[in-house]
């Protein structure tokens, strides 16, 4: 397989890391944190990127890594890479065609009370959880036993914000109001839908994991320790060496599976669980052992480390973490 990418998806890359370079400096993930609302300019521009959920999943993979190297809040994520797409699965091209112009932002709500994002079967539970950013965006589309597809706007539910490690990224708990009914969504279209969120929340965790191992890499060429840089320790280059092949991993894993999704390869529906379980394990690596290398600096509010390990963590948790992938692969290999 070709990994190379042509012009137009460097251009995307390009564009996109010189964007959020500039749009999104740690100050304002630190700002997002108490004040949403701070979010709000970074979304005037990426607003105009949303589009790529209608796109090559390879496209969008690759503009979500550039997000995840910044730690980009707002409803970005939610609404490229799992609201529009599923409006699309559900025929609802009005309100998809609106939210592709960037005109609308929206989540969807599928994990009932285990927090488990599956679609075979549609939980009956009374009660979403781990709905992203369901406070801050204009719709809901509520995903029901079916399945069915039920779109909300924001103030007609109880949505309740829950508290996780990951500031930059809001979830939330919303119950289903009773007697709920929706218009037919195909169990086929939803399942690849949300594998196709999974495979680039995959390639955000790469941006994350990215992230950490340069700014590691870079801390131990400048910090000095009994009159040498940490890094010619070879105890340090080896935790930096293997941050660094976790990566290249995930990395290749990630970029196949969006390949593999783009293509209708056989083999896409592994290939998404094994990109979503090395980005998982690529990203908690990085954060673990780029908090040992970083030391005491790491652990101080001030140091924007702690904002990439709490976005590492949670993200490998959200749509599944490394377990759930790998029985999910097992599934598939084992039937």
């Amino acid at each position: 397989m070709d990994f190379t990418l042509t012009d137009e998806q460097q251009m995307v890359r390009d564009t996109a890391r010189a964007l959020l370079q500039k749009e999104c400096p740690p100050a304002l993930v630190r700002a997002h944190a108490d004040d949403p609302a701070a979010a709000a300019p970074l979304w005037g521009h990426l607003r105009e990127w949303v589009v790529l959920g209608d796109g090559p999943t390879t496209d969008l993979a690759l503009f979500a890594e550039e997000c995840g190297a910044v730690v980009a809040p707002g409803p970005y994520f939610a609404t490229a890479a799992l609201f529009l797409p599923v409006l699309r699965a559900a025929g609802l091209t009005e309100e998809a065609d609106a939210v592709a112009a960037g005109e609308a932002t929206g989540t969807v709500a599928l994990a009932g009370a285990d927090g488990r994002w599956c679609t075979d079967p549609v939980t009956a539970d009374p009660v979403r959880t781990f709905v992203p950013e369901a406070d801050g965006v204009d719709r809901v589309a509520l995903v029901l036993p079916g399945p069915e597809l039920l779109v909300v706007d924001r103030a007609q539910l109880d949505i309740t914000p829950v508290a996780t490690l990951d500031t930059s990224r809001r979830v939330a708990t919303l119950p289903v109001p009773p007697g709920a009914r929706g218009v037919s969504l195909p169990a086929e279209a939803l399942a690849a839908a949300i594998e196709r969120a999974t495979v680039v929340l995959a390639a955000e965790l790469v941006g994350t994991a990215r992230w950490l191992v340069e700014a590691s890499v870079a801390y131990g060429r400048e910090r000095i320790q009994f009159d040498r840089p940490i890094g010619s320790f070879q105890a340090v280059q080896h935790q930096l060496v293997d941050m660094a092949l976790d990566l290249e991993r995930a990395t290749a894993a990630v970029y196949y599976a969006a390949m593999a999704l783009d293509a209708g390869d056989p083999d896409r529906h592994r290939a998404a669980a094994v990109a979503k379980a090395a980005a998982g394990t690529a990203a908690r690596h990085a954060a673990k052992s780029g908090m040992q290398i970083h030391a005491g600096i790491g652990y101080t509010w001030e140091h924007d480390l702690h904002l990439y390990l709490r976005r590492a963590y949670a993200s490998d948790d959200l749509l599944g973490d490394v377990t759930f992938h790998h029985d999910r692969l097992a599934d598939l290999l084992l039937g």
